[in-house]
């Protein structure tokens, strides 16, 4: 279990720091351009694409077991850390109370990419391990 664990952060790390630029690109270029609906839509397959490779990579470069709790762990964990990290940005970049992050939930865009955080914590379960 501790290889699924490690690869969960790392798993992490990696989407997160991608996610962070991409996050960059959504609210500078193209929120002004799409709205914030139409940049989630427009970022959120290319988030969930490189949350597979990165996920596939993790897998492999761990040898995470393809047993169920093993991917499930390090899915899971990662997807805690995300929703850790995105809260703690919430509140102490953007100055927001936990409150008003969780209130933020409510609106579209935030809800299209909670769905997509889900399947990223999804994803380590149905990627295929493959050959070393």
């Amino acid at each position: 279990m501790g290889r699924a664990l490690l690869a969960g952060c790392v798993y992490f790390a990696l989407v997160f720091a991608a996610g962070f630029v991409l996050g960059v690109v959504r609210a500078f270029l193209l929120t002004p351009a799409l709205g914030h609906v139409g940049a989630v839509v427009v970022e959120l397959p290319v988030i969930i694409a490189i949350s597979a490779l990165v996920a596939r990579w993790c897998v492999r470069r761990f040898a995470v077991p393809g047993a169920l709790a093993a991917r499930a762990a390090m899915g899971a964990l990662a997807f805690a850390l995300l929703m850790a990290a995105e809260l703690a940005l919430s509140v102490f970049l953007f100055g927001r109370t936990p409150a008003e992050h969780w209130a933020a939930y409510g609106r579209l865009a935030a809800q299209l990419g909670l769905v997509g955080q889900v399947v990223y914590g999804l994803l380590p379960v149905f990627v295929a391990r493959g050959r070393g």
